[in-house]
């Protein structure tokens, strides 16, 4: 309903009507008009502040799918690169010791890039700190994947010039162990069983009945047979290029000095002579004089599992018999 209003008059003594001009219809009605407008330009931006635009939203859900594929990516480039990590390991610690080559430099698998910043780019998006760690990461894989190649490349290189000395180093268990049950004790500091005082054990500990075959663990020469003060009965072989294996502890000998043993050959039974306390095999692995972890040396034996079990359990410090 239209507002009318009047106005006092003394003269009269009456209220007249007043009746407003074009301008001040015109004024009213845009007043009016600009106080809707605010009102519906309020409502609308209080709106889109708490719900958005559907643009806003969809570019919101996006975001949050594409931060979850990011976050997923993130934990498989952190599987890839412990796997890579177990390789190269592997590379260093087995591979390049068969063949007396020297373990690739950390400074050569860790190394960066050069240069410029290499994600200052990235740095200007919405979720950079994901997006650059997880890019930083897939460079130093593709950069040390790169150089593990090489290094296999390297290698394979050793090894067509080394065929025969394949043959001749120490690739096996030096008695059957499929299941890996026989092993007693690793390579390493130990607690001496008798004395009771920590003491360096020099090569790995199989346990087994009296008599259990030992076998020559590669192709070689029988230099030693006889007894040793600690060791009891001892056989040793030369297996040439630096390489020589010790089995001591034994009940019988089943070869003699000077003959050409093979891998795999039987040589001898476990025993308990010598500083034993109980039926074992006591192995050691030399390299031009110098004592090595045996368990490097199964490669021939071993799957890549059983391995990792390998040493875990050469790990033991509570089996050591000698």
């Amino acid at each position: 309903m239209r507002k009318v209003y009047y106005i006092y008059n003394p003269k009269t003594q009456t209220y007249d009507r007043i009746y407003p001009t074009f301008r001040q219809k015109a004024l009213s009605m845009l007043r009016r008009l600009f106080w809707g407008m605010g009102l519906g330009a309020s409502c609308f931006l209080v709106f889109f502040i708490i719900f958005g635009s559907p643009s806003e939203k969809e570019l919101r859900i996006e975001n949050s799918h594409l931060q979850a594929q990011y976050n997923i990516l993130a934990r498989r480039m952190d599987d890839a690169l412990a796997v890579l990590q177990d390789i190269q390991q592997r590379d260093d610690n087995l591979y390049r010791v068969m063949f007396q080559a020297d373990p690739v430099s950390p400074a050569i698998r860790q190394s960066g890039f050069g240069g410029t910043n290499r994600y200052e780019q990235l740095m200007k998006l919405k979720n950079a700190e994901i997006v650059v760690e997880t890019t930083s990461k897939m460079d130093r894989l593709h950069k040390q994947l790169y150089v593990q190649s090489r290094s296999f490349d390297d290698v394979i290189g050793l090894f067509k010039g080394h065929e025969q000395m394949l043959k001749c180093i120490p690739a096996i268990q030096p008695i059957s162990n499929k299941n890996l049950r026989h092993t007693a004790s690793g390579y390493g500091l130990r607690i001496d069983p008798i004395y009771k005082t920590q003491k360096f054990h020099a090569g790995m500990d199989f346990s087994a009945p009296i008599g259990t075959d030992v076998y020559a663990t590669g192709d070689g020469v029988v230099v030693q047979v006889g007894w040793q003060s600690g060791y009891g009965n001892t056989i040793e072989i030369d297996h040439g290029f630096g390489y020589r294996t010790v089995y001591a502890h034994l009940d019988d000998y089943r070869t003699k000095v000077g003959k050409k043993v093979v891998r795999g050959e039987v040589i001898a039974g476990v025993g308990n002579t010598g500083k034993s306390t109980g039926p074992h095999l006591h192995y050691e692995v030399r390299i031009k004089g110098q004592h090595v972890n045996p368990v490097n040396y199964y490669f021939m034996d071993l799957s890549a599992e059983d391995y990792d079990q390998m040493i875990q359990i050469a790990a033991n410090h509570g089996m050591v018999f000698d």
